[in-house]
């Protein structure tokens, strides 16, 4: 995307903010540890309206202001520090680059800041980012605040700038939706790679090098840590030490998604070690990859956002009786949530530039509306681990969920993930590459 582009975000945001207003908006921290910079990668909110990736940088948005509404401060080009990190961008690419109004170097915040905050009544700014950050804009108000002007105090209003911005990104413009397609084109490619890969005898992490080796080819990063998880690992919904031998005749379960320019997919599947499902493991993944089906059929313009929730759990439901894991009335286990024993989590997320992107799930109390644009995973699945009580064993050491990335459309939905199978025979004929 074009800076231009980057520059009609900030003014739909600096319409919203209003008169009388001023946003400062920080990237994310730099993590450090004895002298080591890890992987640096700018806050969503910050990128989302400037596209600036360097650390140590604040943004600062004016409506109105007239020498200049977009004020960045970043580091100062220095012949020293690009002998070690390589050129910043400095203040003179700021403006030229990415089209500040004005810039200046990070250091000169304490001096120009305040004088930006001036007379502006209401400050957007996210408190809890940047503790230094926030101690600091603190004293500078209060300060202002002591200054009268005919004979009163200056008042001012703190505002989170979430409502308005998070609104903002939870619709996704065709330019964000090419990203995301290209970071789940390499993601497919990854789980293909990885189902080629997966054998009994292997262990997790070289499954997960599989994956990261088909991102880091395609200059991209995870965008999370990948969750690989084999046997009873796979009922572990955060399981992230990839560090188990894979067996024969157990499942994996890998959820993986890589990151481009800032956007991020998400994607889980589920299969046999060795390339072929037991008749228990293939109920079971059969009952969650009707849910999938019944819930992404919820995923339309006027629905709302529990739609597709409640279609899973009631499938996931029904297809738990049909085979004695659940025992009694459908209607009355959904409300008594006894499916909570196999199915402990909601069916999906909005994605984004965070994996976990931004968006209300309720407006007014209520359940928000589908429209066109927003993006959301649909993941149900069915956990059954050793120690569960009141089970069979032959039951246990199943955990499976199925998970791709939705694109609501004007007349319906898209399957942006739709090239990498769900259907338990082509699952088995990539294992077995077939």
């Amino acid at each position: 995307m074009t800076e231009k582009y980057y520059g009609q975000r900030r003014k739909k945001f600096m319409r919203l903010m209003g008169s009388g207003s001023i946003a400062i908006i920080p990237t994310a921290n730099l993590f450090q540890s004895r002298n080591i910079e890890h992987f640096f990668r700018p806050d969503s909110d910050f990128m989302y309206l400037t596209g600036f990736s360097e650390p140590e940088a604040v943004a600062v948005l004016i409506p109105g202001r007239k020498t200049g509404q977009y004020v960045l401060f970043n580091r100062e080009s220095d012949p020293v520090l690009t002998r070690w990190e390589g050129a910043q961008v400095g203040q003179a690419g700021a403006v030229n680059e990415y089209l500040a109004d004005e810039a200046y170097p990070i250091e000169k915040i304490e001096d120009k800041l305040p004088e930006l905050i001036g007379d502006h009544k209401k400050i957007f700014y996210s408190m809890e980012k940047n503790a230094i950050l926030d101690e600091k804009i603190m004293h500078w108000v209060d300060n202002l605040r002591q200054k009268s002007h005919l004979g009163k105090q200056k008042q001012y209003t703190f505002l989170s700038p979430n409502s308005l911005l998070h609104e903002l990104r939870l619709f996704k413009s065709a330019g964000e939706i090419s990203l995301m397609k290209k970071a789940i084109a390499t993601s497919v490619a990854a789980h293909k790679r990885a189902m080629h890969a997966c054998m009994p005898g292997k262990y997790e992490y070289e499954i997960e090098a599989e994956i990261l080796s088909e991102f880091r080819s395609k200059n991209m990063q995870p965008a999370y840590p990948c969750i690989v998880g084999g046997g009873n690992n796979s009922c572990t919904l955060h399981y992230v030490k990839n560090n188990s031998q894979l067996k024969d005749g157990d499942l994996l379960l890998v959820d993986a998604g890589a990151e481009y320019l800032g956007y991020t997919s998400d994607i889980t599947r589920t299969y046999p070690v060795n390339g072929k499902f037991s008749k228990e493991q293939r109920e079971i993944y059969e009952i969650v990859k009707t849910a999938q089906i019944e819930a992404i059929k919820k995923v339309l313009p006027g629905n709302f956002w529990n739609d597709p929730h409640d279609a899973a759990v009631k499938a996931l439901t029904k297809g738990l009786v049909k085979i004695g894991l659940l025992s009694g009335n459908v209607n009355n286990l959904i409300k008594n949530e006894e499916y909570k024993k196999f199915y402990m989590h909601r069916t999906g997320h909005w994605l984004g530039m965070d994996v976990h992107d931004v968006g209300e799930y309720k407006v007014n109390n209520k359940w928000r509306m589908f429209e066109p644009g927003m993006v959301l995973t649909i993941e149900p699945g069915v956990y059954i681990d050793t120690d569960m009580q009141g089970v069979k064993k032959k039951w246990k050491n199943i955990g499976i969920r199925i998970e791709d990335d939705i694109l609501v459309t004007k007349t319906g939905n898209k399957i942006l993930t739709a090239d990498l199978p769900t259907d338990a025979s082509s699952i088995e004929s990539l294992v077995s590459n077939l």
